[in-house]
């Protein structure tokens, strides 16, 4: 089986999978596990180089911000032809975060013969996510292997809602966007519950919009996560000036009580893959100070001071 993904995502289920080495094409944000997939041939290209802009840049020339606009992304159809996949592991979710499906419906259209089979992934919640780990095992023939993965990956957890039942629930607020601030929707709102918050300003598989300061204000979270989509921790950081002039920033609840995080987005928040479980353990010890799974190092959370 010669696979294609189209999505970092896929990639991560493809590992999840124990079938990277069936993995024959990628995106170039494709980077987990990087032992494995740096060898892996890039199909992919960015339009213009995101760690060179701020996020105002970037909101405007991707059309407005997060899951909108055009695509960052450009895919080499002659690279993918020669690749000769017989599956393409491709989204329909979010306009900038991975090629856009039209592009890759024509890319697949001109190859010879009968073409790679398409599968597109559309997670909106947490049990789509699970349930994506599924529908990529059935199609590469490990079915059985992929219901094992998502039955423990269910299992973990359950092990952090036990963790952390019955303990005070902090009001949050998850910021997947600095400029213009945007709050975190679909599968996240989940996982905060999940690891015992209250999440804020978005609700589970709501695909959100921009969102006015004074909303965060008027909120007043307990503890901001700071998670902006496609941002490792480092890059986040060098924009926290954004935060930190907005009027009122110090008054908020979450600031005065030393509770705002800057979390890694791409690992463990943004993706629809099976390391959102591990975001959810990394919330537990956010928000609670309990340990699901291995310890939370600083590189997947840390306090923004």
């Amino acid at each position: 089986m010669r696979i294609v993904s189209l999505l970092p995502a896929a990639t991560d289920i493809v590992a999840e999978l124990g079938l990277l080495d069936d993995l024959v094409g990628r995106t170039h944000e494709c980077d987990w596990p990087p032992a494995r997939v740096t060898a892996v041939p890039v199909v992919t290209a960015a339009g213009f180089s995101p760690d060179a802009l701020a996020s105002r840049e970037i909101s405007a020339a991707v059309g407005g911000g997060p899951h909108n606009g055009s695509s960052l992304y450009t895919l080499d159809a002659a690279a993918l032809s020669r690749l000769a996949p017989d599956v393409v592991l491709t989204q329909d979710l979010c306009d900038v975060c991975a090629v856009s499906y039209e592009s890759v419906r024509d890319a697949v259209r001109v190859l010879d013969g009968d073409g790679p089979r398409v599968l597109s992934l559309e997670p909106r919640l947490l049990d789509d996510v699970l349930d994506c780990v599924v529908r990529v095992g059935e199609l590469l023939g490990v079915g059985a292997v992929a219901r094992e993965r998502r039955e423990e990956l269910r299992r973990r957890l359950a092990t952090v809602r036990a963790l952390t039942r019955g303990r005070p629930r902090p009001r949050t607020v998850a910021i997947e966007w600095l400029d213009p601030l945007w709050p975190a929707g679909h599968w996240v709102p989940e996982q905060i519950e999940c690891a015992g918050g209250e999440p804020l300003l978005a609700a589970p598989g709501e695909h959100t919009r921009p969102m006015a300061w004074e909303a965060v204000r008027a909120a007043r979270p307990d503890v901001v996560l700071v998670l902006p989509c496609g941002f490792s921790p480092e890059r986040t950081l060098r924009e926290r000036a954004l935060l930190e002039a907005l009027p009122g920033w110090a008054e908020l609840p979450a600031v005065r009580d030393g509770r705002v995080w800057v979390l890694d987005g791409p690992a463990y928040f943004n993706r629809p893959g099976p390391r959102v479980v591990r975001g959810a353990e990394v919330l537990a010890h956010v928000l609670h100070g309990v340990t699901a799974g291995e310890p939370v190092t600083e590189e997947e959370a840390r306090l923004l001071r």
